[in-house]
């Protein structure tokens, strides 16, 4: 097998991936200088901490995108929870122009798409395939 792509526990072997995406209420241009370099800080500490890889991040004016790794035990609403609870306590701890502007940092919505390297197509047609065995 293939050491990068797939990654094993005591029972498992797996290669989970999300694409995230999240946005400051309001969708306000608030992560910019000194703010965006924190929360990307913050966001590898946290990740570090719940075992979660941050392959690739990118933190825009007005939202923020991770593409993660994880393990089977770590649902994607629980990553982003903790991301955004985490972040959102420690930046307006630190800047405090984020409580006056914003009743919260994060809006409560988000979005997540899995990620393989195998396609839905691939996938379907091995189960279809399965039949005939």
């Amino acid at each position: 097998m293939n050491g990068k792509r797939w990654k094993r526990s005591a029972t498992t072997v797996y290669n989970i991936g999300y694409h995230l995406i999240w946005c400051p209420k309001y969708r306000r241009k608030v992560l910019v200088g000194e703010v965006a370099e924190r929360l990307k800080e913050l966001l590898l500490q946290k990740a570090q901490g719940i075992g979660v890889e941050i392959v690739q991040m990118e933190v825009m004016p007005d939202h923020v995108h991770l593409f993660v790794k994880t393990d089977p035990t770590n649902s994607p609403h629980f990553i982003v929870n903790q991301l955004k609870s985490y972040t959102s306590r420690v930046l307006r701890e630190e800047f405090p122009f984020l409580k006056s502007r914003l009743p919260s940092l994060w809006t409560r919505s988000y979005y997540c798409e899995s990620v393989g390297d195998i396609s839905e197509e691939s996938i379907r047609k091995y189960i279809e395939d399965q039949k005939g065995k």
